[in-house]
């Protein structure tokens, strides 16, 4: 191989054992992912969530391990090492700055983990679920947006990692996976509020599944982390008074990618059953007029 590539590429000395060398750390630690990944994997076929990450984390690491090793073959010892280093970052550090703000804005993601793979964010204006991390930008499958709802719009959104430092982010699913919802229902002053009031109650309680005790267990876990103070995690409903009518508002927790299809189930079976209530109706803009004799 030596002569060969001496012969061919007409270069003498080192450099053909540093091109050799090159070429069997390429081939031994792509060899050694591969095998590492074939017996990872073999009983994780079902779960394309924990294929995906072991793929991910191993490229990642395949990557690191190689650009170590080359760099340790091509300079002439731990000197020159750091000295190639050194003069290779205050290079990239001029001409590549916003690269390099996304190369660490990964760093940060990958260290303090504000979000990963599967969850759903919300980073400055856009919001969606991560669906791919990489070292220079991650991916939303984007949500909202012109679809009145919490659903995908199919557009593929691609954002640099250095946004995490300049943007507020929302996680709709790190440590309590559940959020809160309202439903405001306006009736009339004539009906009457505290029947309407029990039927909302029991409604929300019947169609809003999240147990209670579950939500404590998780509730307990996140303020482990985060400061949380105890709240009440049952449903309610609020009382208020309107111009049109009395507001009565259902408040519920529910799990982010359900809060429509709780949304449709509650509101079919309130008009249910104010439907079968014949002192109970929903208010909207009117207007009266009184002729005085």
């Amino acid at each position: 191989m030596i002569d060969w590539i001496e012969s061919t590429l007409g270069l003498r000395g080192a450099v053909p054992w540093q091109i050799l060398a090159t070429v069997i750390v390429v081939v031994a630690v792509g060899l050694a992912r591969f095998v590492f990944l074939r017996t990872a994997l073999r009983n994780r076929h079902d779960d394309p969530g924990t294929e995906f990450r072991w793929r991910k984390s191993s490229t990642y690491i395949a990557a690191a391990v190689m650009l170590v090793l080359v760099a340790i073959i091509w300079s002439r010892g731990v000197l020159g090492i750091v000295t190639s280093i050194g003069i290779v970052t205050a290079g990239l550090a001029i001409a590549l700055q916003d690269p390099i703000v996304n190369m660490a804005g990964w760093l940060f993601i990958m260290w303090r983990r504000p979000f990963k793979i599967g969850d759903r964010v919300q980073i400055g204006e856009h919001t969606g679920d991560v669906i791919d991390m990489r070292v220079f930008q991650f991916t939303l499958l984007e949500i909202g947006n012109w679809v009145h709802a919490d659903q995908t719009t199919g557009r593929i959104l691609h954002v640099p990692n250095g946004k995490v430092f300049t943007s507020v982010q929302a996680n709709y699913d790190q440590e309590f996976p559940y959020i809160w919802h309202e439903i405001p229902v306006l009736i009339t002053f004539e009906s009457d509020w505290q029947l309407a009031k029990s039927v909302l109650q029991e409604v929300v309680d019947t169609e809003s599944p999240i147990a209670s005790s579950d939500a404590e267990a998780r509730f307990k876990r996140a303020a482990k982390r985060f400061y949380l103070q105890n709240t009440n995690l049952k449903s309610v409903v609020y009382t208020s008074v309107e111009d049109s009518g009395v507001l009565l508002t259902m408040r519920y927790l529910c799990e982010p990618r359900k809060r429509r299809a709780t949304i449709e189930r509650i509101w079919e079976r309130v008009l249910t059953e104010f439907g079968q209530a014949d002192n109970i109706e929903l208010a909207y803009p009117t207007l009266r007029y009184f002729t005085q004799k």
